[in-house]
């Protein structure tokens, strides 16, 4: 069993070298997507979209009927989703429908399933 080398890191706290290693790659990370994915989903506006379209996938004039957001306005917020790979859309006739994509659907769930356990 191979011995291993402990680094004080203060006083008398000290981690094998292999755990700082890991602890410093990980605070060097590029974090950025998940900045940009947690900008997303604070917006309440964008929360209660992707809620909506957990139950169906949708028009944006309903969403529009269901907001007091400007067609324009829902279209960003719906941009915003469709780059963060939060829902996806297709054209049915005239309509651009809108849907949970897997992954809006799995984090919504665990989400929701974290604050239900709270």
């Amino acid at each position: 069993m191979s011995e291993k080398k402990l680094i004080e890191v203060r006083n008398s706290y000290a981690l094998p070298e292999d755990v700082l290693d890991a602890v410093h790659e990980a605070m060097s990370e590029n974090v950025g997507e998940l900045v940009s994915l947690f900008k997303v989903l604070a917006d309440p506006t964008r929360l209660r979209i992707l809620k909506a379209l957990e139950i169906q996938s949708l028009c944006v004039c309903v969403l529009v009927e269901n907001t007091d957001q400007k067609h324009s306005a829902l279209s960003y917020h719906l941009k915003l989703l469709k780059e963060a790979e939060l829902v996806d859309s297709r054209r049915e006739r005239s309509f651009q429908i809108y849907e949970l994509t897997e992954f809006g659907s799995m984090l919504l769930k665990s989400i929701e399933n974290h604050f239900e356990k709270s």
